[in-house]
């Protein structure tokens, strides 16, 4: 397992082939591994998730965090057993199967190419910005409703581009960029675990009455996870678009955001494309008031800033393609 605990062109020639096969066939729409996942998840949680009987039962010390305990338990079922399973494939295939690694090779690839959403997060993008150069609001309502949580129905074309700009931020370093970063680091069990970790994330990291408690450990755990490949992320967004801008605001904004890691990468990419993002919205019926991000001189958005995040994604993936190349190459 030598090879696994260094950085080489073996390990980077992985993610750029995962990546191909994102680029040419996009996620899979039938049996998709993370569908299989969420309805298993879906089973835990209906068996465990505890309801409250009572207003000042669901408020108590005690209930709490138990509640939180149980969280923590069905986390660690729907995830842990996923990946000791790929940490035996890795090690039978590494160890057992063949001396150059190549079942290995095409193994990692398959698993990589299935964490990551490059391809999946255009396409989501793309579907909001055509109805709205033809001025198609309802159409493009409906397609931002597919990515994000909070009420579409009213927003006006304005919200929409922060909606989606917002979106395309902060899923590209939660769908690509972290993906990457813990594959790299930990192999095929890193980067199952990052990917399970906030798939539970997104279905159980609610502030609401049925994931308040049930959810902590999910959310915190998604926290730290990306804790730094978010701070990579906003800087490379800062590298590549209005560097003092992205600057400034992630500085200034980013850690007021009620995310430790989306405040960063959304603060920055506003910065980077000098477009203003946050703001208010509606989640579940209630108005939510959130920070402004970007400077106050900055555009609004509109649908060329959500193109605009397409593009910083892409060309924050082709800047970590050629320094990981790089790296790789010096050390070798």
């Amino acid at each position: 397992m030598e090879w696994l605990k260094d950085f080489s062109l073996f390990s980077v020639s992985i993610v750029f082939v995962a990546l191909v096969l994102d680029f040419c066939f996009a996620e899979l729409q039938r049996f998709h591994p993370l569908v299989m996942f969420g309805n298993w998840a879906i089973a835990i949680e209906k068996r465990l998730n505890l309801k409250p009987v009572s207003a000042e039962e669901s408020l108590s010390a005690p209930s709490a965090l138990i509640k939180r305990c149980i969280g923590l338990i069905a986390w660690a079922v729907a995830v842990l057993p996923i990946c000791y399973v790929c940490f035996l494939i890795e090690q039978y295939l590494v160890n057992k199967v063949s001396s150059n690694q190549v079942f290995y090779w095409v193994f990692a690839v398959l698993v990589l190419y299935l964490c990551i959403g490059w391809q999946s997060l255009l396409s989501h993008a793309k579907a909001i910005i055509n109805p709205l150069k033809k001025n198609d609001m309802q159409g493009a309502r409906l397609a931002t409703s597919m990515i994000v949580s909070r009420e579409t129905a009213q927003l006006s074309e304005t919200q929409i581009g922060v909606a989606a700009t917002e979106s395309v931020l902060e899923n590209g370093a939660d769908a690509i960029f972290s993906a990457i970063f813990w594959f790299l680091l930990l192999g095929v069990p890193g980067v199952v675990l990052y990917r399970l970790a906030n798939t539970l994330d997104a279905m159980w990291g609610y502030k609401n009455t049925r994931y308040y408690y049930f959810g902590w450990a999910a959310a915190r755990i998604d926290d730290v996870l990306n804790f730094i490949p978010a701070r990579l992320t906003a800087l490379s967004y800062m590298l590549l678009g209005n560097s003092r801008a992205a600057w400034q605001c992630w500085c200034k904004q980013g850690v007021n955001w009620k995310s430790p890691n989306a405040g960063p990468v959304m603060a920055a990419g506003a910065g980077a494309l000098n477009v203003k993002l946050g703001g208010g919205s509606v989640y579940h019926g209630i108005y939510q008031e959130r920070p402004v991000l970007g400077l106050s001189s900055a555009a609004d958005a509109d649908r060329f800033a959500i193109q605009g995040a397409c593009y910083l994604v892409d060309r924050v993936l082709a800047l970590w393609l050629v320094v990981l190349f790089m790296m790789a190459y010096i050390l070798c």
